[in-house]
């Protein structure tokens, strides 16, 4: 399978896709109800996105009369399926052998339904990255002329299942999200392999495919109407429980960091938010970024949303891949952690005054300097012991700068955070914050969305900058 657009991905393409939508829960979704019946025996759907690797089956689209009457494009285990459930009865349901489940990456899924074709084995054809799919765990081929509820007048989610007792909701970001009535695409036309990147599945302009009657083009650039549909039909969705917070800038041709739940061992932390928010319901616990940082400078900014009124021990800092799961951010020597209940910078040489204490309602920045091996705290937009991000090679302020446990940083690095106890923190790397941003400050690359403005020459951790200016 050609590679998905990864954390460590290069994403210069000739098309820029701007904005996804965030899906956090099984009551906020995008539904509507085509007022006609369109071509229910031929369709194409197509989507990008990138899951959050939650357990169980997670629907991309759903078309749902009643609960027997249903059909699903759906993934479950890391394994894209759809089913068409007729009269309680399957007829045409498939799903694949692969497994796509890196919550770090943008996928592609592109699933065609044409039941008047004479060939059984060609009425369902589906795509993953660019590639078709030919081995399937099942394969149950639709019945000639069978028709679907997709494409029907009758409600359709997307994100969602359609039976809302059934916690079935795709959680995660979802862009390019088009369904295009009477037409049988191939992956070809919603994507492409250039020969920047002639291994790396991209996306490309969709405004000239054929959508008809109830087809749609959902690209979510309008924050007060993310339902709105870009194909010309006007066929928009009604958003429930969404609104601008929910559109994101973490895109197929832009992959911004997040927290990483597989680097979660058993930690038995929750994660939502598109993978932003953790709370954690043991102590002594380590979560870390999905992109690692080898070169450059980066920043990113965690809100404490609950640290027991500054009482706990919970850490906000960097650590490399030593940093394991089941032990304190500042463990081991490779990890710099800032403390809420004294203050202290920690790591595992020791500990000593740094700066002030925070508590609930604080955002703390961490400016990263891997170039010259330093990292800095802000607490409210105030960088902590008169720290300069800027100073260079002589670490100014740096955290990790001490009189008595300074070291440089070494290794690749990762944003990372530990649990003391009962905690809960949120995350913004930029792409789509965990936490209500008012300031609106950018990198000075044009990326990310931060309360405070990032230090001169510290950008926000997506792929755009790793391609441009740092690894």
């Amino acid at each position: 399978m050609p590679l998905i657009i990864g954390a460590k991905s290069a994403s210069a393409t000739g098309y820029t896709v701007d904005n996804s939508y965030r899906i956090n829960a099984n009551s906020s979704y995008l539904s509507r109800t085509p007022g006609s019946e369109g071509n229910r025996a031929k369709w194409t759907f197509s989507a990008w996105f990138k899951g959050c690797a939650p357990a169980g089956q997670r629907d991309l689209i759903n078309a749902f009369p009643s609960s027997s009457n249903e059909s699903r494009i759906y993934i479950i285990a890391g394994k894209f399926g759809s089913y068409n459930w007729v009269s309680d009865a399957t007829d045409g349901y498939y799903q694949t052998d692969a497994l796509s489940r890196d919550p770090a990456s943008w996928y592609h899924v592109v699933f065609s339904w044409d039941s008047d074709n004479a060939v059984a084995g060609d009425r369902i054809k589906m795509y993953i990255n660019g590639t078709e799919q030919t081995s399937f765990a099942t394969e149950n081929d639709p019945g000639s002329g069978t028709d679907s509820f997709i494409c029907d007048d009758t409600i359709h989610y997307i994100g969602r299942s359609g039976d809302p007792s059934a916690d079935q909701a795709f959680y995660g970001y979802m862009a390019e999200v088009c369904l295009c009535d009477g037409q049988t695409y191939a992956a070809s036309d919603f994507g492409e392999f250039d020969e920047d990147s002639p291994t790396i599945w991209k996306p490309k302009d969709v405004s000239e495919l054929t959508f008809g009657t109830t087809g749609f083009y959902l690209d979510f650039e309008d924050s007060a109407d993310l339902g709105a549909d870009a194909s010309g039909n006007s066929n928009d969705f009604t958003a429930t429980s969404l609104d601008a917070t929910d559109q994101a800038t973490d895109t197929p041709t832009n992959n911004f960091a997040t927290m990483n739940p597989l680097d979660n061992d058993d930690n038995p932390t929750t994660f939502s938010e598109g993978n932003n928010k953790l709370l954690w319901t043991a102590t002594n616990k380590t979560n870390k970024s999905t992109i690692g940082m080898t070169a450059g400078k980066w920043y990113a900014e965690c809100y404490a949303v609950d640290v027991n009124g500054g009482t706990s021990g919970t850490l906000i800092g960097v650590g490399t891949s030593a940093c394991v799961p089941n032990t304190y951010l500042s463990s081991p020597v490779s990890g710099w952690g800032y403390r809420c209940q004294t203050g202290y910078i920690q790591n595992g040489a020791g500990n000593e005054a740094y700066g002030d204490t925070w508590t609930d309602d604080d955002i703390i920045g961490i400016a990263v300097d891997v170039d010259n091996g330093y990292v800095y705290m802000s607490k409210n937009g105030v960088w902590q012991d008169s720290g300069d991000p800027t100073s260079g090679a002589s670490g100014t302020g740096a955290a990790n700068n001490q009189p008595t446990y300074g070291a440089v940083l070494s290794g690749t690095q990762f944003f990372g955070c530990s649990a003391y106890d009962t905690d809960s923190l949120a995350w913004n790397f930029g792409g789509c914050s965990a936490f209500d941003v008012s300031s609106a400050n950018q990198d000075e690359n044009g990326y990310g969305n931060f309360e405070y403005a990032p230090p001169s020459g510290y950008l926000a951790l997506c792929t755009k900058n790793l391609g441009s200016d740092g690894g």
